[in-house]
């Protein structure tokens, strides 16, 4: 999971050991309370006689029986007490392991995209005298090449999970729906919808659907990504290793052009699938459900518009940032070498 879980989880915890707190010790002042007016019933019992001392006796009773309830009431509250302070201490060596892996994810991913910069600089200079008279039929060909062979919709397949409830996953797959309707060429693209993402409807998706675009949005990691089960009720997820998550991609005959990892700590992945697909997207860090759900509305209603992969990634990170969005700078673009993201479009109008 990832540490923002952790830190609900924690805050959660540590309003529950608090409550609990406070009952215990309301039970107790009851407790004291009862076997003070238990004891003066009794000293009053003594000075009086006949009736009157019996029933300052059965009032001293029924205050010690009272104390009695108040004592296991307040051991209890004070079992609960134990239990939470337990809870809490293991949530906060999970929070403390869960940030120490967060960052070194992140150094991990800044030494990749350090070396991949390096590496394109390098390329770039190889070949610029060379190449630049022929860079614009190479990169016709190629995107030729990496386009279906038949004018055709651009298929997005829309994978939502959040088992445990706690990500809206749900509003994020509508307001992409609306942005994609709302723009210019929504009839060159076609959505599938899953809001409850499973492994087996990922896999039957793959080679059915044949999707240019496989979109997720849920809980991930640097190696992991969290899919639900087929169970009705909120549940653990489902956790996917990264690399075999990256296979299925890379194994059927249709690849996607495009993976969109919209989940916290996915950059790690994203740089990856660059050796299977020619575009790959992931967020550097943990990434609020808020500006996860904009960029990705902003992200396709602008290729939805005929804008190339770059202008709709740069786009949306704007968007972002004018909106006072945090998070502008978590979504990284990753490409393979021989791809151009600014001339890449995943919608392409027809002629007039």
């Amino acid at each position: 999971m990832s540490t923002a879980i952790y830190r609900r989880q924690l805050e959660q915890r540590r309003k529950d050991l608090a409550g609990a707190q406070k009952k215990a010790g309301e039970f107790r002042k009851k407790e004291s309370d009862k076997r003070t007016a238990a004891n003066k019933a009794r000293e009053a019992a003594g000075k009086k006689s006949g009736s009157m001392a019996a029933s300052k006796q059965r009032e001293a009773s029924r205050h010690e029986a009272a104390a009695t309830a108040a004592s296991k009431s307040a051991s209890t509250w004070d079992g609960k007490v134990a239990r939470f302070l337990k809870e809490i201490g293991g949530l906060e060596a999970k929070l403390a392991k869960a940030e120490a892996a967060e960052r070194a994810a992140a150094d991990k991913v800044r030494q990749r995209e350090q070396e991949q910069a390096e590496r394109r600089a390098a390329l770039a200079q190889q070949e610029i005298e060379g190449r630049l008279s022929t860079t614009e039929g190479q990169v016709s060909t190629m995107l030729e090449e990496i386009r279906a062979p038949r004018p055709e919709k651009l298929r997005i397949l829309l994978l939502g999970a959040s088992s445990e409830g706690d990500l809206r996953v749900g509003r994020e797959q509508q307001r992409i729906r609306a942005a994609v309707q709302a723009a210019t060429h929504r009839d060159l693209v076609e959505l599938e919808v899953h809001p409850a993402a499973t492994t087996a409807v990922f896999l039957d998706a793959l080679p059915r659907f044949r999707p240019h675009v496989v979109h997720f949005s849920g809980h991930s990691a640097e190696n992991l990504i969290a899919f639900e089960k087929d169970e009705d009720d909120f549940h653990e997820s489902a956790i996917v290793n990264a690399d075999a998550f990256a296979r299925a991609i890379a194994a059927v005959d249709d690849k996607p052009l495009l993976v969109l990892l919209n989940s916290c700590d996915s950059a790690a992945q994203a740089m990856k699938l660059i050796d299977t697909v020619p575009f790959a997207i992931g967020m550097s860090d943990t990434i609020d459900d808020g500006d996860a759900v904009n960029y990705a509305a902003r992200f396709y209603a602008t290729v939805a518009e005929g804008q190339s992969v770059q202008a709709a990634h740069l786009f949306s990170q704007a968007a972002m940032e004018m909106n006072g969005l945090s998070g502008h700078d978590l979504p990284t673009l990753n490409c393979a070498p021989n791809v151009d993201p600014a001339v890449a479009k995943l919608v392409t109008p027809p002629p007039e």
